[in-house]
C-alpha cells in the first residue's frame, strides 16, 4: 500500500511543482510532510538519513560569502570586464559566461559557481538591455557539465569517490575529456539557439565598452577580505578529503569568519540566504526519503542491477541512462545514495569489473541534472535567484531547452564509455 501511495505523492507533488501555481518551497515541504503524517517515515528517520546536511550547510555557507562579497562591488566590475572582452556582443558573452561557469565549477563546485556567476549575468543582461534568462539557463548547463569533470565539482562525484576510494586525478582524468567536449558542442549549439534573443542594442554597446571595472569597486578593504577568505574556502575544498571535513563545515566556517572579520549584522546578511531554495531542497530530501522508506527507489535500482545479468558492458548503459533520466526528476544526491551499495554488492556477487560502472553512474547523474529544473542543486539556485530579480524560469521554459541537451550530452558520454571502456 506504501509503495503505490509515496508513488502518487511524489507525482502530484512534481505535478504541483510544474503547474507552478503555489510556489515551489511550499509544494515539496508539503509533499515531504504528507509522507510523514502518512507514516511512510518519521520525523527521526527523515532529519537523520534523508535531509542532507551537508548540501544545505554549503547551500547556506556559500550564499553568506557570496552576499558578503557582493557589497564589495566585485561582481559588477566583473561583469564589466566580461563585457568589454566580448565587446559589449551579447551572444559572445552567451558563450564566454558559459565557459568560465563551467571551469568555476570543476575546480569550486557547481553551486558555487553559479552564486558566483547569476548575478553577474543579470547585471550584464540588464546594461545591455536584453533578456536574462539565456544566459542563466546556459549557466546551469554549463555549471552540471563542468561540475562532472572533477570530483568536487558536483556531490553524486563526492559520495562516488569517497565510496570507492577513486581520487581527484581519477576523476579528472576518466571525466575531463568527456565533459570538455560536451561542453563545447553544448556551448556552441545554445549560441545557436538564442542567436535572435540576444541581439544588443547598439547604444548599450557602445556606453558598456566606456566602463571602468575598477571605478565599481566600492570597498577595497573588505574586497581583501573576502577573497582571502574566499581563497582559503576554496582550498579548503580541494583538501576536505585531506582534513577529514565535510564541504558543509568549511563553506559555514569561511562564512563565520567573513561575518566576523567584515563586522555586518548577522540579521542584514542572513536576509541574503536563499531562504525558499532551502526549504525547497528539505522538502525534497523528506519527499525522496519517503520513496527509499517504501522501497522505491531500492526496487529501481534492484532492477537496473539485476536485468543486465552481470555484464559489465550492459550494465554500464543501463546505469548511465537510467541515473540521467532519474536524476532529472528525482534529486540525483539521494539516487546515487542508493545505487552505490547496490553496484558495491553486484560487484561482490557476479566478480564483474566495476570501473565503467562508477564512471556511468558519475556522468549519467551529473549530466542528467540538466533534464529539469529541479535535476540539481545549480538548477534550483538559480531559479531562486531570477525568481528574486522579478524574471522567474518556468519548470516548462528550462524544460524545453534542457531535456535536449540533456539526452544529447548522455548520448555522447554513451559513446565515450563505449569507446574508451569497450
Amino acid at each position: 500500500m506504501g509503495f503505490i501511495a509515496s508513488i502518487v505523492i511524489f507525482v502530484i507533488t512534481y505535478g504541483l511543482i510544474i503547474w507552478e501555481k503555489i510556489p515551489r518551497a511550499i509544494t515539496a515541504m508539503l509533499g515531504g510532510l504528507v509522507m510523514v503524517l502518512l507514516g511512510f517515515l518519521t520525523q527521526e528517520v527523515a532529519i537523520k538519513d534523508d535531509i542532507d546536511f551537508n548540501t544545505l550547510g554549503l547551500l547556506i555557507g556559500m550564499m553568506i560569502l557570496v552576499a558578503i562579497t557582493r557589497r564589495t562591488g566585485i561582481f559588477e566590475a566583473l561583469a564589466i570586464w566580461a563585457a568589454r572582452v566580448t565587446q559589449g556582443n551579447p551572444l559572445y558573452l552567451l558563450g564566454l559566461l558559459s565557459l568560465i561557469t563551467a571551469f568555476a565549477s570543476a575546480l569550486l563546485d557547481n553551486v558555487t559557481a553559479v552564486l558566483l556567476i547569476a548575478p553577474i549575468s543579470i547585471i550584464l543582461a540588464d546594461t545591455l538591455k536584453v533578456n536574462p534568462v539565456p544566459y542563466l539557463i546556459t549557466e546551469v548547463l554549463a555549471s552540471n557539465i563542468g561540475g562532472t569533470a572533477t570530483l568536487i565539482g558536483d556531490p553524486p562525484n563526492i559520495m562516488i569517490g569517497s565510496s570507492t576510494g577513486l581520487g581527484f586525478m581519477d576523476f579528472l582524468l576518466h571525466l575531463a575529456p568527456i565533459a570538455l567536449l560536451i561542453l563545447l558542442v553544448s556551448t556552441a549549439l545554445l549560441m545557436v539557439v538564442y542567436r535572435k534573443e540576444l541581439k544588443g542594442d547598439e547604444a548599450s554597446r557602445r556606453m558598456i565598452l566606456t566602463m571602468e571595472p575598477k571605478e565599481e569597486i566600492k570597498d577595497w578593504a573588505l574586497l581583501k577580505k573576502s577573497l582571502v577568505v574566499l581563497g582559503l574556502t576554496i582550498v579548503g575544498f580541494t583538501l576536505h578529503g585531506v582534513l577529514h571535513l565535510e564541504s558543509a563545515t568549511i563553506a559555514l566556517t569561511g562564512a563565520m569568519v567573513l561575518m566576523i572579520i567584515s563586522r555586518e549584522e548577522p540579521e542584514d546578511i542572513l536576509l541574503h540566504v536563499e531562504w525558499p531554495t532551502i526549504f525547497f531542497f528539505v522538502g525534497l530530501f523528506v519527499l525522496v526519503g519517503g520513496l527509499k522508506s517504501t522501497g522505491v527507489i531500492a526496487s529501481l535500482a534492484q532492477w537496473a542491477l539485476t536485468v543486465t545479468q552481470g555484464n559489465t558492458q550492459t550494465t554500464s548503459f543501463l546505469i548511465v541512462w537510467l541515473s540521467a533520466i532519474a536524476s532529472g526528476f528525482v534529486d540525483n544526491i539521494p539516487f546515487v545514495a542508493t545505487m552505490i551499495p547496490m553496484i558495491h554488492e553486484m560487484g561482490s556477487l557476479s566478480g564483474m569489473e566495476l570501473g565503467p560502472v562508477w564512471w556511468s553512474l558519475a556522468l549519467g547523474a551529473c549530466l542528467g541534472g540538466n533534464g529539469t529544473l529541479v535535476g540539481a542543486s545549480a538548477n534550483i539556485i538559480v531559479a531562486g535567484i531570477a525568481e528574486k530579480a522579478g524574471m522567474p524560469i518556468s519548470f516548462r521554459k528550462f524544460l524545453v531547452i534542457g531535456f535536449p541537451f540533456m539526452l544529447l550530452s548522455v548520448a555522447m558520454a554513451h559513446m565515450y564509455v563505449y569507446v574508451r571502456y569497450f
